[in-house]
């Protein structure tokens, strides 16, 4: 049978157009694979450079957290050498028992005692901004329970008042009282050689997750 010319020019142009179809797939296949890496390469470039950044503020604020770490310690073995303050740690928070004791029916910060306070105030206010600060009264077993209940939160209210005037924010204290609980000499009450150590206020820091916090050494918790 004899091809007639438009079938022979069919089958020389069939093979043609399909590979002029194989090469454009081919060629459009490599600019969006081009392409890919391209944005791949630029969104890795990206990524590196964040990682740079944040790995230059991590790097400044651990140097922060060290000098603070220094200058926290520094500060607290000072508090314990010059005013025999007991510090330690609680699961969620730091306490200072601090010598910090009143007469004996009396609810008036001493004045022997302000330097301490004023101490005290300057370590929350720099080390521990925006965490809680409770004031805990105790007072020593003489006289009813509810009558040392009472005392023990005038006295708590006291020392938040002091500290309050001496620029810790009213927004982070609290004081409370307990009375004749929790007693540091068992029994001891009015003139009786440890009473007044019965007669005092603790200091309670509710620690939040930040710098600088809850890296002292911690000491055993005991009863106060």
């Amino acid at each position: 049978m004899r091809m007639t010319y438009r079938s022979l020019l069919a089958a020389v142009a069939l093979p043609t157009l399909a590979a002029c179809a194989t090469t454009g797939a081919l060629r459009r296949a490599r600019e969006e694979s081009a392409a890919a890496l391209a944005n791949e390469r630029s969104q890795r470039i990206a990524a590196d450079e964040q990682l740079a950044e944040s790995d230059s503020a991590l790097r400044s604020e651990l140097h922060a957290v060290r000098g603070d770490v220094v200058a926290l310690r520094h500060d607290l073995e000072q508090m314990k050498t010059e005013f025999g303050a007991k510090i330690s740690m609680l699961e969620n928070g730091i306490m200072f028992a601090m010598p910090v004791n009143f007469a004996f029916d009396d609810a008036n910060v001493r004045p022997q005692d302000e330097p301490m306070l004023d101490r005290f105030a300057k370590v929350a206010d720099h080390y521990y901004t925006g965490s809680k600060v409770t004031v805990e009264g105790f007072a020593d077993p003489a006289g009813s329970a509810a009558y040392n209940l009472m005392l023990s939160r005038q006295r708590a209210d006291a020392v938040r008042n002091y500290l309050t005037s001496h620029g810790l924010n009213t927004v982070q204290l609290a004081s409370i009282g307990y009375g004749k609980t929790r007693l540091v000499a068992p029994g001891a009450s009015r003139d009786m050689p440890g009473a007044e150590a019965n007669r005092r206020v603790v200091f309670v820091i509710e620690t939040r997750p930040q710098r600088a916090v809850a890296l002292v050494q911690p000491q055993q918790h005991q009863q106060h």
